[in-house]
């Protein structure tokens, strides 16, 4: 009954893998997969594959993390919305009637959730076979890896689950969900790094240690999911959508969140008590008060609490103890903003549609930019200031005086800038496509795919390219390609006090790097809130309302 007669993951299978998107998606996957290996496979007319095995073995772990990671971050977009999506459709309750049991609502989203991923891992096991003849890794350790890789999808799935399960919102459950993925992430990939070397060991760790704890974590989760489906606490709640903020005050464990007192209003502003302001947008001020915080700071103050705590370990072992290194710490603080910002941004516009109100939207007499500059700055308000959360551990090294902070203030300025100009860009791309899409699922899909094309395959490139060729021409060439990944450029911004007194050496081709990177956002950001203004004008102007 679980999984032979389970009419809910029937229904999900059908819908989800019969969509044309599923097919363009794995083939997206796949020519992109073989791409790579196409491009990093050894060209030389004779090969040794006695002496050194080395770059092959590099070729392959490259190519598994790769995987990994990705499938990783997209686990949760699958299963983060399973249950809260049925909340916002108003079937949650009818679900819970029908009489299915928990355990097979709770199997039928999970794996209905996680089949298109472990699709797409299991169809690229054909192009990982083709690296073997290279030697250095054998077809058991490719088989370890593909089953940890499998039971850290269902993980990373059950976690989504869980917190779909918790929050009535699937912005909510998406972005607790990857803030407790996301370090689980750097783990994993730490660990199959950190025993590279020490490949009998990593293989039984794979293969006998780390699935049973993963699928026994994945079982309690799952445990949990379904005894809160059998007990729900949140049926019936036509009149109770708004949460009492007093009662929630008194409950909450840790911090409280004064939403009257600054800075707390930044991210979360009180309700409207008056009316508002003549001049004030409608479209940002019913945003930010009525659509995004309608159900209580839960979310916020998990997301500030659970941030704080990791920022406290990456913030010793970055800013203070390896200082070299605080290029790292800025990399985590851009992976969150790429994973939180389409959270609130990609749905602004596919939103309405869905809800059917994007032409009563259309037909009042809001300009088109008034729309735009609400949808945009009531998303990237909460993105950014939650980001912001992670970045006071680099304000506290500055102000501590630190020896390589202390008085280097032109780079800790540079990694602000950094932030700030991907986070706007993360956002307006967002709502860009969240302009073009039908379906909220599908803009975030797509801006996912957009963000990490252009932030990481230029650390890919990089990577193969300086295991593969020691061409400086090549290298140089990798390198300028960075201009398009904020990652990049925070590892290219010279740690050096005296830099402004410097003409000459390679601090100035990083500097030139940096400024390409400032200079190619501003540009894509101005570029892209115009075709903004023209797609939602003539639709403005379809209505009548236009000059």
């Amino acid at each position: 009954m679980l999984l032979r007669e389970n009419p809910v993951l029937q229904r999900e299978l059908l819908t989800n893998l019969r969509a044309s998107r599923s097919f363009i998606l794995m083939l997206v996957y796949q020519l992109a997969l073989g791409i790579v290996l196409l491009v990093a496979y050894p060209s030389g007319q004779r090969i040794d594959l006695t002496s050194d095995s080395s770059a092959a073995r590099q070729l392959v772990d490259f190519f598994f993390l790769g995987q990994y990671i990705l499938a990783s971050l997209m686990a949760p977009t699958f299963a983060a919305g399973a249950i809260t999506g049925e909340k916002e459709r108003k079937t949650y309750e009818m679900l819970l009637a029908s009489p299915l049991r928990p355990w097979a609502i709770v199997v039928g989203k999970l794996v209905a959730s996680l089949t298109h991923l472990i699709v797409l891992i299991v169809a690229s096991l054909p192009i990982i076979m083709l690296a073997l003849p290279l030697g250095g890794v054998s077809i058991y350790e490719v088989l370890a890896a593909y089953l940890w890789l499998v039971v850290s999808i269902i993980l990373f799935g059950s976690i989504g689950l869980a917190c779909s399960c918790w929050f009535r919102r699937t912005a909510s459950s998406l972005v607790v969900s990857y803030l407790i993925i996301l370090p689980l992430v750097i783990l994993g990939a730490l660990f199959w790094r950190g025993l590279e070397s020490s490949g009998n060991l990593r293989l039984q760790l794979a293969t006998f240690v780390l699935p049973p704890v993963y699928l026994g974590v994945s079982g309690l989760l799952c445990s949990w999911t379904a005894r809160r489906l059998l007990y729900p606490p949140d049926v019936g709640s036509e009149g109770n959508e708004v949460v009492d903020l007093e009662e929630e005050s008194r409950n909450a464990i840790g911090m409280i969140i004064q939403r009257d007192q600054f800075p707390d209003k930044l991210f979360a502003p009180p309700r409207r008590t008056s009316l508002m302001r003549d001049d004030a947008n409608p479209v940002y001020d019913k945003e930010i008060h009525a659509e995004l915080f309608s159900q209580g700071t839960l979310m916020l103050r998990l997301v500030i609490q659970i941030s704080m705590v990791l920022a406290i370990p990456l913030m010793a072992a970055f800013l203070f103890i390896w200082t070299q290194y605080c290029a790292w710490y800025i990399s985590y603080v851009l992976v969150f903003n790429i994973l939180v910002a389409p959270v609130f941004s990609a749905g602004a516009l596919t939103s309405e549609r869905e809800r059917q109100t994007l032409e009563l939207l259309l037909t009042t007499t809001l300009q088109p930019m008034q729309i735009i500059w609400g949808k945009l700055l009531a998303g990237f308000r909460v993105s950014y200031v939650l980001t912001m959360f992670l970045m006071w551990p680099v304000i506290l090294a500055f102000v501590l005086g630190i020896q390589l902070y202390g008085s280097n203030w032109l780079a800790v300025l540079v990694y602000f800038l950094i932030v700030l100009v991907a986070a706007i860009f993360n956002s307006v791309s967002a709502l860009a496509i969240s302009a073009v899409c039908r379906k909220t699922s599908v803009a975030m899909m797509v801006t996912y795919t957009v963000l990490i094309t252009l932030y990481f395959l230029p650390v890919a490139a990089w990577y193969i390219g300086s295991n593969v060729t020691h061409d400086q021409q090549v290298l140089l060439r990798l390198r300028q390609m960075g201009i398009t990944s904020p990652l990049m450029t925070a590892f290219a911004v010279p740690l050096d006090a005296n830099i402004l007194q410097s003409s000459q050496g390679s601090e100035w081709m990083d500097w030139g790097l940096v400024v390409g990177y400032f200079v190619l956002y501003l540009f894509l950001i101005a570029l892209l809130l115009g075709l903004l203004a023209t797609m939602i004008g003539n639709r403005w102007r379809m209505t009548g309302r236009g000059d």
